[in-house]
Formats: structure tokens, C-alpha cells, sequence
């Protein structure tokens, strides 16, 4: 019974896991784009929230650090968190914010459905994922995979007719969230680099607590060093120091959710599926984060529900479940085979000198 529990919450946390981080990014997303749109820099709102998410880890991370027997931090472990809070804060989230600020949260969440395929490539790439085409795993995780973009690109493209009235009219959030320096062809260009990065980031990141599993100082310095590049580049890129001045209800809401959820949740959280399940299984999530943006502006925002957002709803889950199944009959082969090479150990006579 204890081992079947284990079994079932081995496959569930994961999940759940996952549903609260996109969630999470979908509400950070938008209370980020708000803030900007009320003259909040987005450099300056990456640092802002960095800093405070770092600020609260840092408590653990001295706990941790006198309970636990953590391997030696060597200046090769050192320089890939250095190279972690780059790409992942530096880069991408750079990027991101920016390209938000020139579109909208709705782009952000469409084109992160490009997260899954680059992930897919560059796990292959670098034998993080095993990837035999002969294999109906690897043909369920590739055809998961398509399944879910296309259903992605079905919300994206399609919209369909109206199924309900609209359930509250909110023009005034609408307006909050329109940018005033809209460019949806460069906002898309940097959004389409964050997507690139974060695949790359997934992939780097689960090599890396390969390499040193040590998860809670994983997250800190990485977050630690990030934070510093990014306040650097800003100091540099941004001159005008009234920037730096929060005059605002929305700017301090948005930069204390993204610190608790951004940093402190959503980084451990990532970092511990990446350890568990690896990078395609954390990937396959985004496509989620459509749908989510979806409910989200029905319920918050006054949009009205289409037929096309329902159907690609549909096509992202059948394609989510088909990776999930492949994840899982790769486990269940991994763990008879494991097995099967005790059972032949145990039934092997020793032999006789």
C-alpha cells in the first residue's frame, strides 16, 4: 500500500507541480504587463523582483546550508550557475518582459508554445532524451509534442464563433492592458528568443543538478548571480535614476507576487520537475499556459470564449496526455528492466573457486 502511494504521488506531484507554475507565470505575466503599461521600467521590474525573491530564499539557503552535507561548490559548478543566472534571468527574462511590453501577455502565452519543440530538439541534441523512432514511446513524446503546438497554433489562428456573452464588461482592465507602445513585430522577435533560451535554460539546468543535485543551492545562486548581472545591465542601460522609484499600487502588487511566485515558487519548483522528470516533461507544460490566459481573461477581463480557443484547448490536451503517457511507459521499461537484472542477479549461483 506505502509503495503504490509513493508510485501515485511520484506521477502526481510532478503534474500538479507544473499546473501551479503556469498558473503562476500567466497571473505574474499580467500584473508585470499592467505595471509596465502604468511607466515601469521592465529592466528595472526584473531586478526589483529578483532581488526581493532572492532576498527570500536567502533564509533557507542558510538553514540548508549548516543541516545539510552539500558537495564542494568548485569554480566549474560556480561557473555554470554564473552561466545559469545569465541565460535565465539576464537573457531571458530580459527579453521576455521587453517583448511583453511591446505586445501583450496573449502573444507571450501563444508563442511560449514554441518552448516544447525547441526543448524536444535540444534535449535529443545533447542526449538528455532518449530518442528512438522505433520506439512507440519516443513516437508517442514526438507526436505528443506536434499535437500540442498545433493545438496551440489552433487557438492562435483560429478564433471561431462566440459561445457566450461576454460574462462582465471590463474595459478599463482592457485598457490597462494595452500597451502604449505597442510593436507586435519586435515584441514577437524577443518573445521568440525568450522561447529559444528557455529551452536551452531547461536543458542546461537539468545537467547542471545532475552534476550537483543539491537543488536549494542550485536555485539561490543562480537567482544570486542573475540578479547582479541584471542590475549591472540596467544601471548601465537605464541612466535616468527616477526609474528606480515605485510610485504606484500596481508596481509594488506586481513586484511582490513575481518575487514570492517568480522566484522563491516557481524557480524551486521548476528546478525539482527538471530533476524528476527532465526537460521535455517541464516543456510540455506551456502549452497549458494558453489556456490558462484564456480562462483568465474571461474571468478577470471581460474576453469573450470562442470555438477555436475550446477546440485547441481539446488538441493541447490530447497532446500533453500522449507525452505523459510516453514519459510514463519509458519509467515503467526502465523500472522491469532494473528488475529483471536483480531477479537474474539474485537467481545467479556464485560461482565456485
Amino acid at each position: 500500500m506505502g509503495v503504490s502511494m509513493n508510485s501515485f504521488l511520484e506521477k502526481v506531484l510532478p503534474f500538479a507541480a507544473m499546473m501551479v507554475v503556469e498558473c503562476g507565470e500567466v497571473g505574474m505575466i499580467t500584473l508585470g504587463k499592467a505595471a509596465m503599461n502604468n511607466g515601469l521600467s521592465n529592466l528595472v521590474y526584473v531586478v526589483y523582483y529578483n532581488a526581493l525573491g532572492t532576498v527570500l530564499l536567502l533564509p533557507n539557503f542558510i538553514i540548508h546550508s549548516y543541516r545539510s552535507n552539500r558537495p564542494a561548490l568548485t569554480l566549474s559548478v560556480l561557473s555554470k550557475f554564473f552561466g545559469l543566472g545569465l541565460l535565465g534571468i539576464c537573457v531571458l527574462q530580459v527579453c521576455a518582459y521587453a517583448g511583453i511590453n511591446y505586445s501583450s501577455p496573449t502573444l507571450a502565452a501563444s508563442l511560449g508554445n514554441l518552448i516544447p519543440a525547441f526543448t524536444f530538439l535540444f534535449a535529443i541534441i545533447f542526449r538528455i532524451e532518449k530518442f528512438d523512432i522505433r520506439k512507440s514511446t519516443s513516437q508517442a513524446k514526438a507526436l505528443g509534442t506536434i499535437v500540442a503546438i498545433t493545438g496551440a497554433f489552433v487557438m492562435t489562428l483560429y478564433q471561431g464563433p462566440p459561445l457566450f456573452n461576454k460574462i462582465l464588461d471590463h474595459d478599463l482592465s482592457r485598457n490597462l492592458l494595452s500597451s502604449p507602445q505597442s510593436n507586435w513585430i519586435l515584441g514577437g522577435l524577443l518573445i521568440t528568443i525568450t522561447c529559444i533560451c528557455s529551452s536551452s535554460w531547461n536543458v542546461f539546468q537539468t545537467a547542471t543538478v545532475k552534476e550537483y543535485p543539491d537543488k536549494v543551492t542550485v536555485v539561490f545562486l543562480f537567482c544570486l548571480f542573475g540578479t547582479v548581472q541584471c542590475a549591472i545591465f540596467t544601471l548601465l542601460y537605464e541612466r535616468n535614476l527616477d526609474v528606480w522609484i515605485l510610485d504606484d499600487r500596481t508596481e509594488w502588487v506586481s513586484i511582490v507576487f513575481a518575487a514570492v511566485f517568480g522566484t522563491a515558487v516557481r524557480n524551486s519548483l521548476i528546478t525539482w520537475c527538471l530533476s524528476k522528470k527532465g526537460p521535455v516533461f517541464v516543456s510540455m507544460f506551456k502549452p497549458i499556459s494558453m489556456v490558462i490566459a484564456v480562462i483568465m481573461g474571461i474571468l478577470f477581463l471581460g474576453d469573450v470564449l470562442h470555438l477555436g480557443s475550446v477546440i485547441g484547448a481539446v488538441i493541447i490536451a490530447l497532446g500533453v496526455y500522449t507525452v505523459l503517457y510516453g514519459q510514463s511507459k519509458d519509467s515503467n521499461l526502465m523500472i522491469n528492466d532494473v528488475s529483471r537484472l536483480e531477479s537474474l542477479t539474485e537467481n545467479t549461483p556464485l560461482l565456485r573457486k
